[in-house]
């Protein structure tokens, strides 16, 4: 899987707001619904929030990936925020995020859900990766790096 098929310039955020979990989800479906990737805004977050409820998304390393399954996409899409403040995801390391990869796919596709979560994973174990993220100007610059 290619993540620069699924994610664009238009579906980047490099400055965050977001002080809370909830605050933090809300910007990642503004990317999204401002991108036209979601049409029910509310339908996406219920599925979030729902997914988010039965097991904290917030990983290692600053890193969190808040997702969910939703009838108001027919393909798994997908955005990426960076906070400019840590923000307490309730992460598996007890520590805090600043970034933020969303994904939403339809109920009825588990593989590219499913392969996307592990590419993103790989991907970011790499502490490198995970500080050039960090450090990037502009949205390409993302892309590049997801790329490499």
């Amino acid at each position: 899987m290619n993540l620069k098929t699924i994610i664009s310039a238009n579906t980047i955020d490099l400055h965050l707001k977001g002080t809370t979990k909830k605050e933090i989800i809300n910007e990642l479906l503004d990317i999204l619904h401002k991108a036209g990737k979601i049409q029910d805004r509310e339908a996406a977050l219920t599925a979030v929030l729902e997914r988010e409820e039965k097991m904290s998304t917030g990983m290692k390393h600053g890193i969190a990936i808040p997702h969910g399954k939703t009838v108001t996409t027919k393909d798994l899409i997908a955005c990426i925020g960076i906070s400019d403040n840590p923000v307490d995801f309730n992460s598996l390391d007890k520590q805090p995020c600043r970034i933020f990869i969303m994904t939403l796919s339809p109920i009825e596709k588990t593989g590219p859900h499913l392969q996307f979560l592990a590419e993103v994973s790989l991907l970011f174990k790499s502490a490198e990766k995970r500080e050039q993220i960090l450090n990037a100007k502009t949205p390409e610059e993302v892309l590049e790096i997801l790329a490499d």
